[in-house]
């Protein structure tokens, strides 16, 4: 750490600015990212598997309805054309009236924002194991196998390369014609989509604890360790810094050469990427539902406390507005702020539209251009908070008997041309004595109470039930085994904590671990895999179960991997050519 950023660790412990107004919540059913177009239109995709189009408040203009649910950001390109990605193997691109101009399947659901390439085409990358290369009308250029799922969504260097991380613990890199370059291993899982810097250097965060830098050339030039895992994406700033949440709720922000710079306390996990305004001040939602600003020496600015977790990063239109969705699919927006920074990466795959490349010489003066009016606009620069006085508790006072003063009765008439009559002296009244009459109570029969039913409480499902629950609704899907994770986490002992559509941190001990997950129907499932993975467990295989052994504690699942993955065998090489 310089000096400075020692410094910077502990200026940030109030916010020093008043928080923005929320000017505009919409409740639109938001689960993917929001894409922003230069016009300020916004374009995502909701729990209900359609493909929005809105105006800059949330109106809506247009939707498409897709064959499932989907996360990944959709891509809107210079031209209008919408390219977006869906849990059901399919990628779409919509015209700018949202009329299907193709769709194409692939080989497994599609967690990770395609990349758009300078020429049109596009680069998806799939959870089942492969990264795909489609030309402007969706047919496939190109296929790399990767053998593992890809979750990390792909950026494109300005030579071409194409960078991404995998369930394999490698980021790997392959040529604009789909061969690979060179593959890195990293100490564990990589969820976190990779940000490239001004010298083509690339930036990535890993399950492993830690943020990567490498060369263009995939040589390690530094790490920086944090307390927890990095699934959050970086992002590259004007000034040349990498700043990236981790789940221990801390913001890192190190320098190009690896020093830590500063580091912001969010208090709690943060997955969601970062976002570098045009005055330099950094904003970053947290899984706890607080939206921070963070100023360029590390100090909190403000903060917007939601109640609602945030697994996405907020997204800026040109025109300075800020827009981030909370649980349960609300949009909210912040009116009159700054555009983005005119940066090497300074949002989720580098611009509001999500492209997902590194911009060219003229696309940075283009970007310029297009949010200067917003970078250099008046806006009501919010106060510092003014310290709360605190006021001692009062002391109990005893009144002091006062003899009343003569009331004066108020006018009668409001009206000035009518005075209200002089009050006059009442002559005292004497009065009658009353002797009240006797008062016989009647007597009360109270109704007879019968008490509600009491339903008792239902038993907690022990191991052994839960394990055979979940075996029940096991699902298999790209040669894996899927088990319901609340289920499979219960019968094992451990807790499920900070859950996303890609990953959930399990509680092992005094270790929080995660794994991959996957969505079935709405419901979170975990690989069977991942759990024989956790630290101190045990699997093997027996006639119909599955059995895990944690310590002496035996739980047996009772389901037939065979049945629910059957071995396909595949010839190593080709028959005897047959004559025609």
């Amino acid at each position: 750490m310089t000096l400075a950023g020692f410094a910077q660790v502990s200026a940030q412990q109030a916010p020093a600015q008043t928080a923005p107004k929320v000017a505009v919540f919409k409740e639109l059913r938001v689960i993917s990212g929001v894409t922003v177009s230069p016009n300020g239109d916004l374009t995502f995709v909701g729990s209900d598997a359609r493909v929005r189009r809105t105006d800059a408040t949330g109106s809506e203009k247009w939707s498409f309805l897709t064959g499932d649910i989907g996360r990944a950001y959709p891509v809107v390109t210079p031209q209008g054309v919408t390219i977006t990605a869906s849990y059901d193997d399919h990628v779409y691109a919509l015209d700018p009236a949202g009329k299907l101009l193709w769709k194409t399947k692939l080989d497994g659901d599609i967690f990770a924002t395609p990349a758009l390439r300078p020429d049109g085409s596009v680069i998806v990358a799939t959870a089942g194991g492969s990264v795909h290369a489609l030309d402007p009308a969706g047919k496939t250029l190109w296929t790399f196998k990767v053998g593992a799922p890809v979750f990390s969504s792909p950026a494109v260097a300005a030579d071409g390369t194409i960078y991404f991380g995998a369930q394999n613990s490698r980021m790997h890199a392959l040529t604009p014609d789909g061969r690979l370059k060179w593959t890195y291993a990293a100490g564990s899982l990589v969820f976190s989509s990779p940000a490239i810097g001004a010298d083509g250097s690339v930036y990535f965060g890993s399950s492993d604890r830690r943020l990567h830098a490498l060369s263009a050339d995939g040589k390690p030039r530094w790490t920086h360790l944090t307390n927890l895992f990095v699934n959050a994406s970086p992002i590259v700033t004007s000034g040349g810094l990498v700043v990236v949440g981790s789940y221990d709720g801390n913001v890192y922000a190190v320098n190009t050469s690896g020093e830590l710079e500063w580091t912001y306390r969010a208090g709690a996990a943060v997955a969601g990427t970062a976002a570098e305004l045009s005055d330099g001040s950094v904003v970053v939602p947290d899984l706890s539902g607080t939206v921070h600003a963070i100023g360029k020496a590390g100090q909190g600015l403000w903060q917007i406390r939601t109640g609602k977790k945030i697994d996405l990063g907020v997204s800026v239109s040109d025109q300075g507005s800020v827009y981030f969705v909370t649980d349960g699919g609300g949009l909210n927006i912040l009116q009159k702020q700054r555009p983005l920074a005119v940066a090497p990466w300074p949002t989720f795959h580098a611009t509001p539209a999500a492209w997902g490349r590194a911009p060219s010489e003229a696309e940075l003066q283009a970007q310029a251009q297009a949010r200067r009016a917003a970078a250099t606009a008046v806006i009501s620069v919010p106060k510092p908070t003014a310290p709360v006085a605190v006021t001692p508790a009062p002391q109990p006072v005893t009144p002091r008997p006062t003899t009343p003063a003569p009331t004066t009765p108020a006018p009668t008439s409001p009206n000035p041309s009518n005075p209200a009559p002089r009050p006059t002296t009442p002559a005292p009244v004497t009065p009658a004595p009353v002797t009240p009459a006797p008062v016989t109570p009647a007597p009360v029969t109270p109704a007879p109470v019968t008490p509600a039913p009491v339903t008792p409480p239902r038993p907690a499902r022990t191991p052994a039930q839960l394990a055979q629950d979940a075996a029940a609704r096991a699902r298999s899907a790209d040669g894996q085994v899927f088990l319901p994770l609340t289920e499979a986490a219960g019968a094992l002992g451990l807790s499920v904590q900070n859950v996303t559509v890609r990953t959930a941190t399990l509680t092992v001990g005094a270790e929080r671990v995660p794994v991959t997950v996957r969505t079935f129907g709405r419901e979170v499932f975990v690989p069977l895999a991942a759990l024989g993975d956790l630290p101190g467990t045990r699997t093997r295989l027996t006639p119909g179960a599955v059995v895990f052994t944690r310590g002496t504690q035996d739980v047996r699942f009772p389901l037939s991997v065979p049945a629910l993955v059957p071995l396909q065998g595949k010839p190593e090489f080709l028959g005897p050519l047959k004559k025609s």
